[in-house]
């Protein structure tokens, strides 16, 4: 067999950014304003603060205004309620994020439903996600996109796969396996309380890991020639598959850290853009 292609978001991302700086610039030119992305981080977890700073700086590099509002681990739902909606009636901001995870004792979905539709540039509320399966104009999941990015920059063949999700979470499982089966692919959706996996997983021409646990997807459970999409981070820099051993018989695989993590980031600053073209365009 050939030896695997590397699906290396790291380098596409840098590209799009390249792109979207010169796209920015012409706006502000002609606008002298830029798009404005603002961030709603709760409590001081690392990964999640981390991930916020990543994003702003990812912000500078491309000339998108970028705010990061922060609450403590103690904050209501009620308050961020207040905030979004304050946010929503600024016309200044053009996308809205609540960063993953908030504290259990917040409703994170109503959070995320609060947020306005043109301004839900990750996809998190039930009505993008509703346009989104419905091939409606939406914008979507910032990691489901990222890969579908990544998957159509190296040509990999969707329409009639048997593509595989291991996870069902509603800010991806769900999101990307959605996108897959717009793009014509036959969808299964695996999950921890998924029996006979290996099974599964050996009919899988695309496997997508966003299950959340280290290399738990190993490499016998596939067959030769799969695409494998590891959407997992975890301590250690690594995915939840088992990429050290499963790389020698997919024949496309995705990296981790380099390869799901930053086409998530520029999907946001994507449709930041997008949101504040359709702003100055009505």
């Amino acid at each position: 067999m050939e030896e695997a292609i590397i699906l290396n978001g790291r380098k596409l991302a840098d590209r799009i950014e390249n792109e979207l700086s010169k796209r920015v610039e012409e706006l502000y030119i002609a606008t002298n304003k830029r798009p404005k992305l603002v961030t709603i981080l709760v409590g001081d977890f690392a990964p999640s603060v981390t991930y916020v700073n990543m994003k702003k700086r990812a912000c500078e590099r491309v000339g998108l205004d970028c705010d990061i509002i922060t609450f403590n681990e103690n904050t209501t739902t009620d308050k961020l309620l207040e905030k979004i909606n304050e946010l929503n009636n600024d016309d200044s901001v053009d996308g809205i994020i609540i960063q993953h995870p908030v504290p259990s004792h917040i409703n994170e979905q109503h959070c995320f439903n609060t947020v306005a539709v043109n301004k839900d540039v990750d996809g998190v509320s039930f009505y993008s996600f509703g346009k989104m399966c419905n091939k409606e104009k939406a914008f979507v999941s910032a990691t489901s996109l990222g890969i579908i990015k990544l998957l159509k920059e190296y040509d990999i063949k969707i329409a009639g796969k048997h593509a595989v999700v291991v996870g069902r979470s509603a800010i991806l499982g769900k999101p990307i396996a959605m996108q897959l089966l717009n793009a014509n692919a036959t969808i299964t959706i695996a999950h921890s309380k998924t029996e006979n996996l290996k099974e599964i997983l050996q009919q899988a021409d695309i496997v997508v890991g966003a299950l959340g646990r280290p290399k738990y997807l190993q490499a016998e459970w596939f067959k030769k020639g799969v695409v494998l999409i590891d959407a997992g981070y975890n301590a250690g820099n690594v995915g939840d598959i088992d990429l050290e051993n499963a790389s020698e018989i997919a024949s496309a695989y995705t990296p981790v850290p380099g390869g799901v993590g930053p086409m998530t980031i520029v999907s946001l600053l994507i449709q930041t853009v997008e949101s504040f073209e359709e702003k100055i365009t009505k």
